[in-house]
């Protein structure tokens, strides 16, 4: 599939921002998954004219050195790298970012700190930030933040409790200094239209690109995306209060049953006295440990995690990452050219 020069005519004029601040020819943002949004992936994406985003995860400093390598070693694209706010070695790589001279990071799972921000800034980096709320979202800008993406709890991996067409009529309107991404359940180019006349600077997917044909995850993987509908993609539950457990939304499958139970056994456990509560606690949080690796790399899709947004149930095959983009970039052109002609 091509893209018309007219499409991208009426898209510039509501994504321009966003294209400039990324500087890319689409305003369309790669989500960052652990395993998935690797180098094969991101590259792909960045040379589709997108901005492919590296998730680091639980990487230690030498692996993100090496990925960004990588992933330089197949595009001159610009991309960025997903910085978990609360991983033990974020100085260290901040400091690969910094070395590797990335010109982009997304500082993600949980609130920066303005240190963080301002060393990545000093360094020259473009800093972008989520915002679950406006609050937070105006925290953000004053510590620095040079974007925003606001995702909802639509979104797959670990979410909030706000869905994504709220979280945009809440903030969008209030902020106007700095471009502000739009993530969680968009898995076409008409959602991502009604998001940018909404005044987004762009969107961001990952669940869409996970059955891209340059996503090294496992055909298991790939094939459990395909056959699903969007009411399999559920968070996680807690049982008890007393034991959290960060909701993350997932295909469900034989793990999930048995984590709740896991819950159970290990609640009962502890009712009995025949374990301490923080030692319970421990157990629940760990179930899932590897859990997202065996899935997605080695094909285990009954007992492995298959962290997925609900717009999983708009994947019907896989295909290239550049017929991908360019589907949603000419579905979004007639959505717009739609709304332009009725006007008229």
């Amino acid at each position: 599939m091509t893209i018309e020069a007219a499409s991208c005519d009426i898209l510039d004029a509501f994504w321009k921002k966003g294209r400039e601040f990324l500087g890319t020819r689409y305003s369309i943002m790669g989500g960052a998954m652990s395993w998935v949004s690797e180098h094969h992936l991101v590259s792909a994406i960045s040379n589709a004219g997108g901005f492919g985003v590296i998730a680091s995860g639980a990487m230690p400093a030498e692996l993100l050195d090496k990925e960004i390598a990588a992933t330089r070693e197949m595009t001159d694209k610009n991309f960025g790298v997903n910085l978990i706010t609360m991983h033990p070695q974020l100085d260290s790589l901040i400091d690969v970012c910094i070395e590797r001279k990335i010109s982009h990071a997304i500082l993600a799972g949980g609130i920066p700190t303005g240190q963080s921000i301002k060393r990545l800034k000093d360094a020259g980096i473009k800093v972008m930030c989520f915002a679950p709320a406006l609050v937070l979202a105006k925290k953000m800008i004053r510590a620095g933040a040079d974007a925003l993406i606001i995702e909802g709890t639509e979104a797959g991996g670990h979410i909030g409790p706000v869905a994504t067409n709220v979280l945009v009529q809440e903030i969008i309107p209030h902020v106007s200094d700095v471009p502000v991404f739009v993530a969680g359940g968009i898995g076409s180019g008409a959602m991502m239209a009604a998001f940018l006349e909404m005044g987004a600077a762009g969107c961001q997917l990952g669940t869409r690109f996970v059955c891209a044909t340059e996503c090294i995850a496992h055909p298991n993987f790939k094939k459990a995306f395909i056959n699903a509908n969007a009411r399999d993609a559920v968070p996680t539950v807690q049982i008890d209060a007393r034991f959290p457990v960060i909701p993350v939304r997932a295909i469900a499958n034989e793990g999930t049953r048995r984590f709740m139970t896991f819950q159970l056994e290990t609640i009962e456990k502890y009712r009995r006295g025949e374990i301490e509560l923080k030692d319970a606690q421990m157990a629940i949080e760990h179930f899932w440990g590897g859990a997202l690796r065996r899935a997605v790399i080695e094909g285990d899709v009954e007992n492995g995690s298959l962290m997925a947004g609900q717009s999983v149930g708009l994947v019907k095959d896989e295909r290239p990452t550049q017929d991908i983009i360019d589907t949603l970039v000419n579905e979004a052109a007639v959505a717009l050219r739609r709304t332009r002609d009725v006007l008229a």
